[in-house]
């Protein structure tokens, strides 16, 4: 085992063996937890809200979803691609030391894109500045962490503890579009980029400021890399997949929303898809049902997704567009929640951020796909036949876990 670098902060006790903590109330309970999560929910918002404002910005001021959409999912490739580089120094280093001051770079990326856009700079100025963005930190996989290290005697609680942190993803999802939506219509198409870079600056400074529960900093580690572990890289190609799925929804239904009139519209309806998953999210973390494994979660969203494209197709209403995303959404955080697990059990202990954030690469690489995707589809095809995009991501993460199978026993 590499040596462990220790520090002086003091440490909560860890919840003793056999103890059953498996409620929301009792993981609260525990010492600075309720301190470091609303820190990271704070920072964890504007994740709902950049790119429905990036998208809304550059498609109002250049006219075209397919800009917007190739600029969004070039910051998320560069995102992708910067992401287990910084969760490595996260490990190395530490949440503070590291977290913070590559907020700062993110937040400043966020500015020149505004700035870029609201005085017509050149189409390439919006690609080098939401590329700056990369810089954020996995603010989900620091919470986890910190979970992680907080409940490492108590597995059951640590699951409960991870659906809570996916139905927090889904809840930033749904108020974030919403709050994104408000503030470019009400105020100027600015303002959403503005607030979120305020909130992440703000939210991280008060997570990173509860240091009695943050995992201490490690040595270099001996341990091999996360992608090398039993099962890592089928689970890999899966998150790619359903990332797919999420990028493409978001971009198709703010281009459908917008060709019916309703733009203003757009994050109410996306907000009922983080809606439902976060409640599901929530029952699943509460009652914990046997034999849903990843594959079976996966079945459920391949089936739940074609339904936004029959409402679009049958119907033509933006209203039953919104009830299919609600059902729709049931199957994600059920979903993330299972792959997440995995991905926890099967990662070395000094290499967990960056195990986790290999995984955010592989969603922000198959949001950032879906984005482009979707956007193209819907500004060449047409707003209700992109649809069938993110449904087919669906399938195609189904199709891979169901070919690749659990990974465990070759590559």
């Amino acid at each position: 085992m590499p040596h462990q670098i220790t520090d002086d902060r003091p440490a909560p006790d860890p919840p003793a063996r056999g103890t059953r903590t498996t409620g929301y109330r009792r993981l609260f309970a525990l010492p600075g937890t309720r301190a470091f999560t609303a820190g990271n929910l704070l920072a964890r918002l504007p994740m709902g809200m950049f790119s429905v404002s990036a998208v809304v910005m550059i498609a109002g001021a250049r006219g075209s979803y397919a800009l917007a959409g190739a600029v969004t999912a070039t910051g998320l490739a560069a995102t992708a691609l910067a992401g287990p580089w910084i969760a490595r120094l996260v490990d190395r280093h530490g949440q503070t030391r590291i977290a913070v001051p590559a907020t700062l770079v993110s937040v400043l990326g966020s500015l020149a894109l505004l700035l870029c856009v609201r005085y017509a700079a050149p189409d390439w100025t919006l690609f080098a500045a939401y590329a700056a963005t990369a810089a954020t930190p996995n603010v989900g996989g620091l919470s986890r962490a910190r979970w992680a290290h907080v409940l490492r005697d108590d597995p059951g609680a640590l699951h409960t503890a991870n659906a809570f942190e996916q139905a927090a993803d889904e809840l930033c999802f749904m108020l974030g579009p919403v709050l994104a939506s408000f503030l470019t219509g009400a105020l100027f198409p600015e303002a959403g980029t503005l607030a979120g870079a305020v909130l992440l600056l703000s939210g991280m400074l008060l997570f990173t400021a509860r240091r009695a529960t943050e995992p201490p900093p490690r040595a270099r580690s001996k341990a091999p890399s996360p992608l090398r572990a039993p099962g890592i890289l089928p689970l890999l190609a899966c998150c790619t997949a359903t990332g797919a799925v999420f990028g493409s929804m978001e971009v198709v239904t703010i281009a459908y929303a917008d060709a019916q009139g309703h733009r203003a519209a757009a994050g109410a309806v996306l907000a009922l898809q983080a809606a439902g998953s976060c409640a599901a999210g929530l029952g699943y973390g509460a009652l914990k049902p046997a034999g849903l494994g990843l594959t079976r979660c996966l079945a459920v969203m391949a089936a739940l997704m074609t339904l936004p494209w029959l409402s679009a197709v049958l119907t033509g209403s933006l209203p039953v567009l919104a009830g299919a995303l609600l059902v729709a959404g049931m199957a994600t955080a059920p979903t993330m929640v299972t792959a997440m697990t995995l991905v926890q059990r099967r990662t070395p202990a000094d290499r967990l951020n960056e195990g986790m954030s290999l995984m955010v690469t592989g969603l922000l690489t198959g949001i950032a796909c879906g984005t482009a995707t979707g956007g193209w589809a819907a500004e060449h095809l047409s707003p209700t036949a992109a649809f069938a995009t993110p449904a087919t991501a669906a399938c195609l993460a189904l199709l891979i876990r169901t070919t690749a199978g659990d990974g465990r026993h070759g590559s």
